[in-house]
């Protein structure tokens, strides 16, 4: 009989919020974090133990999750001749880029993308694709999903951005959701167009026959005329929709009215929908007024995280069209978002919008520490949260070996 391996990492801090309760995880506790020695058996954490020794302390925690990025149209940006301008200026630029989207080009440009997430730590990304004017899927797409099949260092989910108007034709709906292979999600591009309900209904419609997920980009802009996200909240507590529901954006949830912006967080609340904070991109795109912006342009993070609403932070674009700079790495945007939101310590609180509440939004199980494959995490070279969002180098933690 084979006798299990068991092995100490000595001296370690790991975030309470993925330590489940009663649970063999014990030691000193402060600052949002246990410490002491990690037990590993067979290479899983099974649990952790007071320590006699004191080292650096470092962070051990699960890897991270990206909620929304589009790696189709990433790394675009050093073949536009200008770059700049609001949200309609973008997608024209992005859209005549198009003509440099061969196999090759879609191909390498996702696979460098994806392996910069790979690099920050990410075991998760879901991806948007854009989907075009005709139903059947566009070559992009058979890429993507392809190479979703091949990828090993971490799970890539995708979801179809088609127009929303476009969903409102039925039989053009049917089509998208039949290309869309299990495991992957429906999105649309929602922005106050013409059939907005039809094409809701449609959409929610034919993901409940699939069991697909949904995944909406939703009023990306600054105009209290835009609520399609209180319609999307309507239409799921009317339905009671299963699936997990992503609101990207919402960044006119700013703008509205007190009393409507209330009675659209208590609907999210209600419906269980998360909202995508997407910080770099709506920060360089909204609010342009010639000079300096004096509007954020970023969604309600503190307003909805208080009334309950899962909020996660995304990625969103990388060196396009879109925004000219960033980077795959989740834990960038959340400094970004920090910063662009003024979200506040306690710092976990918002380290579950690219862990905990990034799994909930695409719909896997919660992160935990308990029974994690080393493979499954990462070693922080941080002892607290500020320093761990400020950039401190990633690992994997079967990269550490007994001291």
């Amino acid at each position: 009989m084979k006798h299990a391996s068991q092995r100490t990492l000595p001296d370690l801090r790991v975030p309470t919020i993925f330590v489940k309760p009663q649970t063999s995880f014990s030691g000193e506790e402060g600052g949002g974090f246990l410490r002491g020695d990690v037990v590993v058996v067979d290479n899983r954490i099974v649990g952790m133990r007071p320590s006699d020794k004191h080292l650096d302390g470092r962070i051990l925690m699960p890897r991270l999750v990206e909620a929304h990025c589009h790696l189709d149209k990433c790394h675009t940006v050093e073949r536009m001749a200008v770059v700049g301008g609001n949200l309609e200026q973008a997608i024209l630029a992005q859209r005549q880029d198009k003509a440099n989207w061969t196999d090759q080009d879609i191909l390498s440009r996702a696979k460098r993308g994806l392996s910069e997430f790979v690099t920050a730590g990410t075991g998760m990304v879901r991806s948007h694709v854009d989907w075009g004017d005709t139903a059947p899927p566009p070559r992009s797409w058979s890429l993507m999903c392809a190479l979703a099949e091949e990828t090993s260092q971490t799970t890539l989910q995708l979801s179809a951005l088609v127009g929303v108007a476009q969903m409102s034709d039925r039989s053009f709906a049917k089509q998208v959701v039949a290309s869309i292979p299990d495991g992957h999600a429906l999105g649309a591009f929602v922005f106050g167009q013409d059939g907005l309900e039809a094409g809701l209904r449609n959409i929610f419609d034919c993901a409940t026959d699939r069991g697909l997920p949904l995944d909406f980009h939703v009023d990306e802009g600054l105009s209290p005329d835009l609520n399609g996200l209180e319609l999307i909240a309507n239409i799921a507590l009317e339905t009671g929709f299963s699936g997990p529901i992503l609101c990207g954006h919402a960044v006119s949830l700013a703008v509205h009215p007190t009393a409507t912006r209330n009675r659209i967080i208590e609907k999210l609340s209600k419906a269980g929908i998360c909202v995508a904070m997407l910080p770099t991109t709506n920060l360089y795109l909204q609010g342009r007024n010639g000079g300096t912006p004096t509007m954020r342009g970023i969604t309600l993070a503190k307003e909805l995280d208080q009334a309950g609403v899962p909020v996660v932070v995304g990625t969103d674009n990388v060196r396009d069209a879109f925004c000219p700079v960033g980077r795959h790495d989740p834990m960038y945007a959340l400094e970004m978002a920090i910063l662009g939101a003024h979200l506040d310590s306690p710092f976990d609180t918002w380290l579950k919008t690219i862990t905990t509440n990034a799994c909930l939004a695409l719909g896997a199980d919660a992160p935990s520490l308990n029974g994690a494959p080393l493979d499954d995490v990462l070693l922080c070279d941080a002892t607290d949260f500020s320093t761990l969002i400020s950039g401190a180098s990633r690992r994997p933690a079967n990269t550490y070996f007994e001291v």
